[in-house]
């Protein structure tokens, strides 16, 4: 994990770790939304980035903070934040996030996945386990039945999110860029965005502190899917 220093250090928001990109894929933002493979754009990302993830660290709905992004940057004609619920395999939870979530052994844990869309741009993927015996019977039905985004659907409990992890899953930057390092991008006309650049963990609990989910959020390269700002 390299921290950006020097003249980065007066940037929004808060970088809490790096990671490499991984093999998901690549985005290539085309036409009017390229972004040029130059220094300056690439300061200019991991700015938006640390932004966002900012944004996200001090708000306890990542849907709403979405929206505004949508807004602002005006990703879509119509920049309205859509659910879409995934109906694939659930994912049992793990010995750690049943541990976090505090549960018994014979305690059930739900598993629920959906996406995050502006117009037709995918913005996060959510993957939630939470613990139905702590909802209300209505809150249940709706979670099983509609796409509603959790913390809508949970609101009336009143929730407060804590941030288990957050990072960055790409480094705009090359390592060592202070010292004059080119990644094999330079040679590139346009900047290669990948599939996903942050990811959160955090818990949802009730005001006594009790746990009622654990979501891990996958924010996609379509977040920076808009015209550069020259």
């Amino acid at each position: 994990m390299k921290p950006v220093r020097a003249v980065l250090s007066t940037l929004p928001g808060l970088l809490l770790g790096v990671s490499g990109a991984g093999n998901a894929g690549d985005i290539h933002i085309d036409g009017a939304n390229s972004w040029p493979n130059t220094f300056l754009a690439r300061v200019e990302v991991l700015a938006l980035l640390q932004t966002l993830n900012s944004n996200l660290l001090g708000h306890d709905s990542a849907t709403q903070i979405l929206g505004e992004w949508c807004r602002e940057h005006r990703l879509a004609a119509d920049p309205q934040i859509v659910v879409q619920r995934v109906h694939d395999e659930p994912l049992p939870a793990s010995e750690e996030q049943r541990r976090n979530l505090r549960v018994a052994p014979a305690d059930e844990v739900r598993f629920r996945h959906v996406r995050l869309l502006c117009g037709s741009l995918v913005l996060s993927e959510a993957d939630n386990w939470y613990v139905p015996g702590r909802l209300t019977a209505a809150m249940n039905q709706q979670l099983e039945s509609t796409d509603a985004p959790f913390g809508a659907v949970v609101h009336e409990l009143h929730f407060q999110r804590h941030t288990l992890a957050a990072r960055l899953l790409w480094e705009p930057l090359a390592p060592g860029w202070e010292m004059g390092a080119h990644s094999e991008q330079a040679r590139a006309a346009r900047l290669v965005v990948p599939e996903r650049v942050l990811e959160h963990r955090a818990v949802l609990s009730l005001p006594d502190g009790m746990p009622i989910s654990e979501v891990i959020e996958t924010y996609t390269g379509n977040v920076l899917a808009f015209a550069p700002p020259h």
